[in-house]
């Protein structure tokens, strides 16, 4: 896959800047509403698995929280805003003539799963567990499928979002939340208490 240098060059920042003082402590402190039975995946998780199974490891872990200290707390901060800054939102159907493909935004260019996709690589390459870091399925305040990642931390769930500039506890977003990974198997998703239907990355806006 064709990386560009700037992505390149942002890969190698976040790698430096996110640093391991984020550890990870076993326990799978629930913060939803509800969180019912396992559900499908989100169109595009399983295509995005096939082209990137490095990025779909399988199997169960061990659920983790990040203790989450104030240096992590800066990282996150940074990685999000390192993101949103350097990707520019483009829909899929702009992007690739379909209606949903999930990417990493090689080339610059993404929509919402994209922006979570390269947040959650950046942290995992920076030594975060990915078993923290959840893409997560929402409707967002115009009622519209969104994605965003959800941190797992021993402080609360917070949420990294490419509308939103600022790291906001999840119960700040004004988000309904639909689905998202379950802690101990990445391609396993649990439904979180909204029982709407949604296709839930279409949204590239900022």
């Amino acid at each position: 896959m064709f990386v560009s240098r700037g992505l390149r060059t942002g890969l190698i920042i976040a790698a430096a800047v996110v640093t391991m003082t984020a550890a990870a402590q076993a326990g799978d402190k629930v913060r939803y509403a509800s969180i019912g039975d396992t559900t499908r995946a989100p169109i595009g998780w399983i295509e995005f698995c096939a082209d990137n199974p490095g990025d779909c490891r399988s199997g169960r872990s061990q659920a983790r929280d990040i203790v989450l200290t104030q240096t992590a707390w800066r990282d996150l901060l940074k990685v999000n805003s390192w993101v949103n800054d350097t990707i520019k939102p483009l829909t899929d159907m702009d992007h690739w003539g379909v209606i949903e493909k999930w990417s990493l935004p090689s080339d610059g260019y993404g929509d919402c799963e994209d922006y979570v996709l390269l947040k959650r690589k950046m942290l995992i390459a920076a030594g975060w567990p990915r078993e923290a870091l959840l893409i997560t399925v929402v409707r967002d305040k115009k009622n519209e499928g969104h994605a965003v990642l959800t941190v797992k931390t021993d402080k609360g769930e917070f949420v990294l979002d490419n509308q939103n500039e600022e790291v906001v506890a999840w119960t700040e977003t004004g988000y309904r939340f639909v689905k998202r990974q379950s802690q101990t198997d990445a391609n396993e998703w649990v439904a979180l208490g909204d029982s709407r239907p949604a296709v839930a990355t279409a949204s590239s806006q900022r």
